[in-house]
Formats: structure tokens, C-alpha cells, sequence
């Protein structure tokens, strides 16, 4: 019994050695070659492990790409949580945003793996990857709704889901080559652009009901 035990214990070694080691390899590809390089082909060239493995590890290459996406978030959470919050819910808010701003830029190749991966999904994503966004988009909407609770909290829920969606989709000019040279906005302030004026927005229009 201790023996099958011992076997047991090593093959699970062995498949998280080889699955960490393919993360490892795949993560450094994209980063040095950009997020199109990355294949099960290439994959298999450059971690010296067989295309057989590697979807015996991972099923598909899109498994795969969820497992790095679920990394990125979790690194994008991390520098995040690396802010002491203010007394003042506006300067978190523009923190936390300039935090995802600076870990795009930092790590575009990453971010373009994970922005493409979520134009062409149309499944419900897994429980991990939504667990580590919701992390990530609680931590800024917590802020959220402290500076807009003028709103009521349907109002609150909605404003905040439209802002997410915008921010998120203008990430992805975060990581395009060519956006500062058709726009006068910087890419590192863009989406601190787009948060502020939203912000003013719903503050004129709640003055404007009043």
C-alpha cells in the first residue's frame, strides 16, 4: 500500500514538473516572440516535450492559454494589491487603474494573449479565470462605487460594468504599436483619460437630474 502510495505520489510530481515547465517555456515564448508565435508545434520545439504531452496536460492549446491568462491576472492582482488604499476612494480608483496600466505596458505580449483570447471565446470561461478577474475587477469597483455613491446601487452596478467594458476593451490600444501615431493621447494615460471623463459624466448627469 506504501509503495502505490509512493508512485502515486511521484507521478503527480512528474506531470506538475513537466505542466510548470510548460507554463515556464510558453510564458517566456510569448513575452520574447509575441502571443501569435505561440503553437503546440513551437511549444513542443522549444520545451522539448511532445505535442502529445502537451494536450495530455492541457487537453487543448486553449486550456493552455486560460492557464497563462489565469497568470497574468494574478500577477496584474498582485502588483495591484502592492497600493495602500487612501482615506480617498478617487486616488485609489486612478491608482489601481494606473497599476493596470503600467503592467500592460510592461507585459504587452501577455495582454495580447489574454485580450485575443477574449474576443474569439464564446463558452462560459472557467471557474479559475473568472475567480482571479473577479478579484481584480472587485478591487477597482469596491472604489468605484465609494466615489459614485451619489447613485443608486442598481445605477452604481450598471455604471460600473459599462466602465469595466470600456476600459477593458481600450486596454487593447495599450498594446497596439500604432495608437500614438494616429492619437495625440498617450498610451499611458489613455485609460486614465477614459476613466476620469466617465467619472465627470456621471456627475454632471446626476447635477443635471438634481
Amino acid at each position: 500500500m506504501a509503495d502505490i502510495e509512493k508512485d502515486l505520489r511521484l507521478k503527480i510530481f512528474v506531470r506538475e514538473s513537466i505542466r510548470q515547465n510548460l507554463l515556464k517555456t510558453g510564458r517566456a515564448m510569448v513575452e520574447e516572440k509575441g502571443a501569435d508565435y505561440l503553437t503546440a508545434r513551437k511549444l513542443s520545439e522549444t520545451s522539448n516535450c511532445s505535442v502529445g504531452t502537451i494536450y495530455n496536460q492541457f487537453s487543448n492549446m486553449d486550456n493552455f492559454i486560460m492557464a497563462q491568462n489565469v497568470l497574468t491576472l494574478e500577477a496584474l492582482y498582485a502588483d495591484m494589491e502592492k497600493i495602500i488604499p487612501e482615506k480617498n476612494a478617487y486616488n485609489n480608483l486612478n491608482r489601481y487603474v494606473e497599476a493596470m496600466v503600467n503592467f500592460i505596458l510592461n507585459n504587452r505580449n501577455l495582454w495580447r494573449l489574454l485580450f485575443d483570447y477574449h474576443l474569439r471565446y464564446s463558452g462560459n470561461l472557467p471557474f479559475a479565470y473568472r475567480r482571479v478577474l473577479e478579484k481584480v475587477v472587485v478591487k477597482c469597483g469596491r472604489e468605484f462605487d465609494n466615489v459614485v455613491n451619489y447613485l443608486q446601487q442598481t445605477e452604481k452596478k450598471l455604471s460600473w460594468q459599462v466602465l469595466w467594458s470600456a476600459l477593458f476593451s481600450m486596454s487593447s490600444l495599450l498594446v497596439s504599436s500604432g495608437f500614438e501615431k494616429l492619437s495625440r493621447v498617450k498610451q499611458k494615460t489613455a485609460l486614465l483619460l477614459m476613466l476620469n471623463t466617465y467619472l465627470a459624466g456621471l456627475n454632471a448627469l446626476k447635477r443635471k437630474k438634481l
